[in-house]
């Protein structure tokens, strides 16, 4: 099981939607809000039974797990309106999907920049759209919009991603301000170099490590696991005052202020 330095006890019961919640960091997100006795639902292309499984077994909380691709809007609506069915409105939305996949400036054609705008943002705004009425019924909510500090940064070789990656900090901003006044708060997390499976599979190695390591004030690697408590915050009333705002969890290697 999970274990997590504090409890959010506001966080029982409430209607939690993740994009993206069955692998990688996300699948962390999904057990930590299932942890908390949320009643959680999340998409993902791959097959995520056997992760229901493990945590219905675990916690006696099992998810719901709706297969479907985050590019096709009219898909990921439809698992939002499934998951509002099952657990009611959703006052929680974590838009976490994302594909970080390396590109040459040269190489990228209309088709590929388009490709990495619907899979890195596009859906975190159409997302937002679509569970904005539940939570203004409700009186509140919390969306989580995740961003990254590869644009703070300013690194090269994936020109696509650190652009959509800005985009959702703006984005952010703008619907702290639209939906502030029915009580939406609307913050970015900025996680830093994340080494998940699929980062160690394909990007991480010594001497990159070591270097991004030296950038960092603390000198330990960042887990997925420690994603986790930071967004339980952003969405639970602990943070009730907090909104448009950019929260950095990289170690100490940018700043925001």
């Amino acid at each position: 099981m999970m274990k997590l330095p504090a409890r959010f006890t506001d966080l029982e019961g409430k209607s939690v939607f993740i994009s993206g919640g069955g692998s990688g960091i996300g699948e962390f997100l999904t057990e930590g809000f299932v942890s908390q006795g949320a009643k959680v639902a999340f998409v993902q292309r791959s097959d995520a039974t056997a992760l229901c499984d493990r945590l219905e077994n675990e916690y006696g909380n099992r998810p719901l797990f709706l297969p479907c691709d985050v590019t096709d809007i009219a898909a990921l609506k439809h698992a939002l309106e499934q998951s509002a069915k099952a657990h009611g409105a959703v006052t929680v939305l974590v838009n976490n999907a994302a594909w970080d996949n390396r590109h040459k400036l040269e190489d990228l054609d209309p088709e590929g920049w388009d490709h990495m705008m619907n899979v890195n943002i596009r859906h975190h705004f159409f997302a937002a759209q679509a569970v904005a009425p539940g939570m203004r019924a409700a009186g509140g909510g919390s969306i989580i919009n995740y961003s990254s500090i590869s644009y703070m940064m300013g690194n090269a070789g994936y020109p696509a991603y650190v652009s959509a990656k800005a985009g959702i900090t703006g984005l952010t901003r703008g619907l702290a301000r639209e939906l502030g006044p029915d009580n939406i708060r609307v913050n970015a997390l900025m996680p830093g170099w994340v080494l998940t499976e699929r980062q160690r599979d394909l990007w991480v190695t010594p001497e990159g490590l070591a270097g991004h390591l030296e950038r960092q004030c603390l000198k330990q690697e960042i887990e997925p696991l420690d994603m986790v408590s930071p967004t339980l915050f952003l969405a639970s009333e602990t943070s009730r005052m907090m909104t448009g705002q950019a929260l950095v969890v990289d170690a100490g290697v940018v700043v925001t202020g």
